[in-house]
């Protein structure tokens, strides 16, 4: 078979005709509800399973990329796809496949769409993988609904070099008659989606126009018009993920389940569901392992996957959380990317600064690239060998008890926790 594991290649041709041979299992599936954006997309879809599963529905779950196996990529009725299915729905998709080309991504989804369609559930979170209006997972017909997280410059090289038209690519997944869930958006890129909407007829419900969230203390408030017409205002726990970002992701995941017709999710699902999420390398705090065992007491260690400047937006914002510590950084980031663009919004945050090559990874920028976009920065860098011998550095650097963050890429993320473990 011609994969092409690392190839991005935007084209729905290869992946209709497979599906087609395979009997087009995307049209066997229980309700779909399709996700698409920048950033935010995995959390979303986190709060959505944590919530349906808190009411008792049966969850598939697409997702990319994965971070230490990749059944993590694929959940049937809730539990992480069996290695010995995966494998056999590959080789059914390789052998009807005839050796024709065919990208790994679209391989892939073909195999989920065989093993959703084949074991009973209730519903179909769909991740895209990249864009949407050519992205593989493109080709469910009338999902329930459809959600579009914030849209930032990314991938310019496949969804194109501005706001508008990386845009016009995420709205591809907008259906006539299906209602979209839109987290608030830069102006233009609100422009491009309200365009397509209206060209299609899809129905939008954006945030800031027809529904709310913010935090009240200790509670989120969730504010939105119920299908009567009255204005609601629900108040329920903030959400156990970290970051100042995530009451938002809830929020879209909530106004997501107000368009689900047909299913009841009752408060008491809702606020568990919340208080219940997980979703690793996003922001998360590292409790346990060899890593974290290097650290002296009143240390902390955090990951997060984040890659674009949105990401290190995010990260500048939880610092205001931060600043009861010194903050050091260990980073590391695809040469698809661009370290500068993420680093300058953390020049005044940093203390120390170690820079690693992803393990494993033939596209990571070398640790030597990153400590001079670190420097250009004015960061006090320095490489390192791998992340356990950075955190040495830093320790033995003294100074008081700080946090490390490790940041700048899901692949250097998911060899942390493989390494944590």
């Amino acid at each position: 078979m011609r994969l092409h594991p690392k190839v991005i290649d935007l084209t729905l041709d290869r992946i209709e005709g497979l599906l087609e041979r395979l009997g087009n299992p995307e049209k066997k599936l229980p309700p779909v509800i399709h996700v698409a954006g920048t950033n935010g997309k995995g959390s979303v879809i986190a709060y959505l399973r944590a919530m349906l599963e808190a009411a008792g529905y049966r969850c598939h779950v697409y997702t990319s990329p994965h971070l230490v196996r990749f059944n993590e990529r694929i959940r049937v009725a809730g539990q992480l796809i069996d290695d010995n299915d995966l494998t056999a729905l590959l080789e059914e998709c390789e052998a009807v496949n005839e050796g024709q080309p065919i990208t790994y991504f679209e391989i892939t989804t073909a195999a989920a769409f065989l093993a959703f369609a084949r074991q009973p559930a209730d519903v179909v979170l769909l991740e895209t993988g990249l864009g949407g209006r050519l992205d593989a997972t493109n080709l469910i017909d009338k999902p329930l609904a459809t959600v579009i997280t914030p849209i930032s410059i990314d991938h310019q090289q496949f969804l194109g070099d501005t706001l508008e038209e990386i845009a016009h690519e995420k709205a591809g997944i907008l259906k006539a008659g299906v209602p979209c869930a839109i987290a608030k958006q830069e102006r233009k890129a609100q422009k491009v989606l309200d365009g397509v909407a209206e060209k299609k007829g899809a129905p939008l419900i954006v945030e800031g126009r027809d529904w709310h969230v913010r935090k009240a203390g200790d509670k989120l408030v969730f504010e939105h018009t119920a299908a009567d017409g009255a204005r609601v205002s629900d108040e329920l726990p903030l959400p156990s993920l970290a970051g100042p970002h995530q009451p938002r992701n809830a929020g879209l995941a909530l106004a997501t389940l107000e368009l689900m017709a047909g299913f009841d999710v009752p408060p008491a699902a809702r606020a568990l569901g919340l208080k219940s999420v997980d979703w690793p390398a996003r922001l998360q705090r590292l409790r346990h392992g060899p890593l974290v065992e290097q650290l002296p007491d009143g240390w902390e260690l955090w990951l997060d996957g984040g890659h674009n400047e949105a990401a290190a937006k995010i990260i500048r914002a939880q610092t205001r959380a931060w600043r009861d510590a010194p903050l050091h950084l260990i980073f590391g980031m695809l040469n698809s990317k661009n370290p500068l663009d993420y680093l300058k919004h953390l020049e005044a945050r940093i203390v120390l600064f170690r820079g690693v090559t992803i393990p494993g990874e033939e596209n990571s920028l070398s640790a030597d690239d990153v400590v001079e976009a670190a420097r250009a920065w004015r960061m006090e860098a320095e490489t390192a060998d791998s992340v356990a011998a950075a955190l040495s550095s830093i320790v033995s650097a003294g100074g008081a008890a700080g946090r490390v963050l490790i940041a700048g890429s899901l692949y250097l993320a998911g060899t942390v926790l493989a390494e944590n473990s």
